[in-house]
């Protein structure tokens, strides 16, 4: 079994990675860091800001700088972006040093979700949410799954009950 140290949620935008993340680790007495959060603090400006200056690119290496820098540290949950396993590298970094949780949901319950999130998501910033969700999904599912040690929907429920699955999980490991 993979070090236990270190949980990673993984998985698209509005799966509740962020608010499963921030419960679990209070259930747990542990840490709590959300990748786009840190480097939106770091350097003092929101997602959308480093997009349109850096591109995708420039926000993809500073993604798995903070990850490298993150995934060090003992007893902690880390929430990541849902385009974090587009990288190998990254894939590798999650395999390697922890327990990686693939938070899954459905297209519908992500619209449903993003549309209320106060966070602005560069990468939604298309005519039709629904088709790139759904691009997104084809692309990035088989990555999720590729890293996964164990997979929860999301999907219409809440997150106190997903919560409640990881951890009945975690008692077994």
């Amino acid at each position: 079994m993979r070090n236990l140290e270190r949980i990673f949620l993984v998985g698209p935008f509005g799966a509740g990675k962020s608010t499963v993340g921030r419960a679990l680790a209070r259930a747990l007495d542990l840490k709590f860091y959300d990748t786009d959060r840190i480097i939106e603090k770091r350097l003092g400006v929101d997602l959308s800001w480093i997009f349109d200056i850096e591109g995708e690119a420039g926000f993809r290496r500073r993604e798995t700088e903070i990850l490298d820098e993150l995934s060090k540290l003992p007893k902690v949950i880390i929430s990541t972006g849902g385009g974090t396993i587009l990288l190998p590298e990254n894939r590798q970094l999650l395999k390697e040093r922890g327990l990686v949780i693939f938070l899954k949901t459905t297209i519908k319950q992500q619209l449903k979700r993003t549309q209320r999130n106060k966070y602005n998501r560069p990468t939604l910033r298309v005519d039709n949410i629904e088709n790139c969700l759904q691009t997104f999904h084809d692309e990035r599912a088989p990555l999720y799954e590729e890293v996964a040690d164990v997979i929860f929907s999301t999907n219409r429920r809440s997150y106190k009950t997903v919560v409640n699955e990881i951890l009945e999980y975690l008692k077994q490991k």
